[in-house]
């Protein structure tokens, strides 16, 4: 394994092997390219092998992402003695298998959102990685959004009693990239593949990062989802990140929904709303989530991801308001590695720190955050969703 190297020889090799490598498997590249020429680290992240179904594809994917090897059969690439790390970047269909699989293997994981498709994936994913954990592996969720040094700060702000009790958790994730009627089917508008659509797809993210700043759970949900278009042209051609070559000559039935809204209570009883949807004309990557307490409030927009804005409702009223504080400094978190103050970060350094913060929990024996249990905590919500949606909007508690 690449774990195991002589004393004084500088940090060990972890050898990282990748599962899928679209648009999720570039920017998961990204961070680990990048992550040991930033940060140091207590081991040296080494790309072993990327894997793929097409053999072609994927050799020019390893050639262009830095992967010393391609594989076509990821339990080949599993075998593999210079893997120490799978990291898996597929569509959520594939994640158990390829996760448990992995796990038994003797290898640490790291598992693209959502966790899985359903909760019974999910909580087998937990068993295997409870398991492991035992015999000194690891399993993550990689919610990338939590390592925007400006969520990170707002985490540390809340649990400093900056806002006191909570009131309201309101997060919004709009994206616009379905609009057309004409955009083709892609395996993202496919319930065999995806589980859900926006609601897996962005909403996964919303719930996240409300539960993770709010450091509280949600215990039920109360939920509309909507299809809009319901029917798609039938893809011919490659389809990549949020785009995708043109449709063919017939059209199938999209399955997963296009837009989701509910309501929520967290465990202290503060109440949240979300919104999710791929169908908000002009909006691109817009995630947006304020928290009000009662000494205060906070607020982060991704498409203003260097800068958080803050509330101190303890202040005089006269002088008092939101301010601007642009997350640039080195005491910020992650930003000790980076640029002078005022150069800002983007999307993708927020795999670098995921990266960072996975090789930094291996090397210490360390269960990494989030775990596959807030992984499967993620998943109960959504499947609440989609109970309450079906059931007309009755509110539906969610299993602790």
């Amino acid at each position: 394994m690449g774990t195991t190297q002589e004393p004084g020889a500088g940090p060990r090799p972890l050898g990282v092997g990748m599962v899928g490598y679209a648009f999720m498997g570039a920017a998961h590249s990204q961070g680990w390219r990048t992550v040991g020429r930033v940060f140091d680290l207590p081991l040296r992240p080494v790309l072993a092998a990327v894997c793929g179904r097409d053999g072609q594809a994927v050799r020019a994917a390893a050639d262009r992402l830095g992967w010393a090897a391609a594989e076509t059969d990821w339990r080949a690439l599993i075998a593999r003695d210079d893997v120490d790390v799978v990291d898996i970047c597929t569509p959520g269909d594939s994640h158990a298998e390829i996760a448990v699989a992995a796990l038994e293997a003797g290898k640490h994981v790291l598992c693209e959102k959502p966790l899985a498709n359903t909760v019974d994936e999910a909580e087998a994913m937990v068993v295997a990685a409870e398991r492991a954990r035992a015999r000194g592996q690891l399993a993550m969720t990689g919610f990338n959004y939590r390592r925007v040094p400006a969520t990170a700060l707002a985490r540390r702000m809340v649990e400093e009693g900056r806002l006191g009790a909570l009131r309201h958790v309101r997060v919004s994730y709009l994206q616009d990239w379905l609009v057309d009627p004409d955009f083709p089917l892609t395996w993202r508008l496919k319930k065999e593949y995806a589980g859900s659509g926006a609601l897996g797809d962005l909403g996964a993210h919303a719930v996240d990062l409300a539960q993770f700043l709010a450091g509280e759970p949600l215990v039920g949900v109360s939920a509309l989802t909507e299809t809009f278009v319901r029917e798609r042209p039938i893809l011919e051609g490659a389809s990549a990140g949020l785009a995708a070559g043109g449709g063919g000559t017939g059209r199938g039935p999209v399955t997963v929904d296009d837009a989701a809204l509910f309501t929520a209570r967290f465990a202290s009883g503060a109440l949240g709303s979300f919104e999710a949807t791929r169908f908000a004309s002009g909006r691109k990557n817009a995630l947006r989530i304020e928290l009000n307490g009662e000494k205060g409030s906070l607020a982060f927009d991704l498409e203003r991801l260097n800068e958080l804005s803050f509330h101190d409702h303890t202040e005089p009223g006269v002088s008092a308001g939101f301010r601007r504080i642009l997350v640039t400094e080195p005491g910020h978190p992650y930003l000790e590695a980076w640029w002078p103050p005022g150069h800002g970060l983007g999307y993708e350094h927020t795999f670098v720190h995921q990266a960072r913060d996975l090789v930094h929990a291996i090397a210490a024996g360390r269960q990494p955050e989030p775990s596959f249990a807030e992984g499967l905590r993620v998943q109960r919500v959504l499947a609440a969703v989609e109970e309450s949606a079906l059931k007309n909007s009755v509110y539906t508690p969610i299993p602790v």
